[in-house]
């Protein structure tokens, strides 16, 4: 049994990736940041004290910042909620616990990711904040599928709604430091350019 760190990543593609930052800033550059926050996330994550499985929403990348450092797959589901629920269902049949971040999140370094999977020593869920309204990282040590469903996503409110669901199950959880995503124009400085 051990941890578990799932990454969620777009297949990089010209018109399939960041469309709320591609429209005013055009898709070539959008494709661009991305591949700029791909490169981040591999970098931390090579120094996160987990085995790693790259959950990709199109086909497996071949050759790519992962080889040899993680696992590869494809999500499962129709909308996030769903691919997010299969993922951490698959995940916690074998092992005691997994997080869950996407490639977001240019703030996100590898302190934090350790310190969600600590946390699990002595909470049922941990969150990490988006400040957007949002979370870029989610961990459990038991598959709790409430966390997925009937979930606005991509709102302002889905930090909000998850914190709401833990109350509500009793479920101890913990939260991590408020950190930015990179969605829009105005986000474009967190990036570690």
């Amino acid at each position: 049994m051990e941890n578990v760190l799932i990454i969620f990543a777009k297949n990089p593609g010209y018109g399939k990736v960041k469309t709320r930052l591609a429209a005013t800033i055009g898709h070539a550059r959008a494709l661009e940041v991305y591949r700029v926050l791909l490169a981040h996330t591999a970098e931390i994550t090579r120094k996160v004290d987990a085995s790693q499985i790259v959950f990709y929403a199109g086909l497996v990348e071949q050759h790519d910042a992962w080889d040899g450092h993680a696992r590869k797959s494809v999500q499962q589901g129709g909308n996030l909620g769903e691919r997010m629920a299969n993922a951490f269902q698959e995940v916690l049949q074998e092992q005691r616990q997994a997080v869950i971040i996407g490639t977001d999140c240019p703030e996100l370094d590898a302190q934090t990711i350790n310190q969600a999977f600590s946390c699990l020593a002595s909470n049922d869920v941990v969150i990490g904040p988006a400040a957007d309204g949002g979370y870029y990282l989610l961990g459990m040590k038991m598959f709790h599928p409430w966390l997925f469903t009937d979930i606005p996503w991509s709102t302002p409110t889905v930090f909000e709604d998850t914190v709401r669901r833990c109350r509500q199950h009793e479920v101890r959880h913990h939260l991590l430091p408020v950190l930015h995503d990179v969605d829009e124009e105005k986000d474009l400085k967190y990036l570690p350019w």
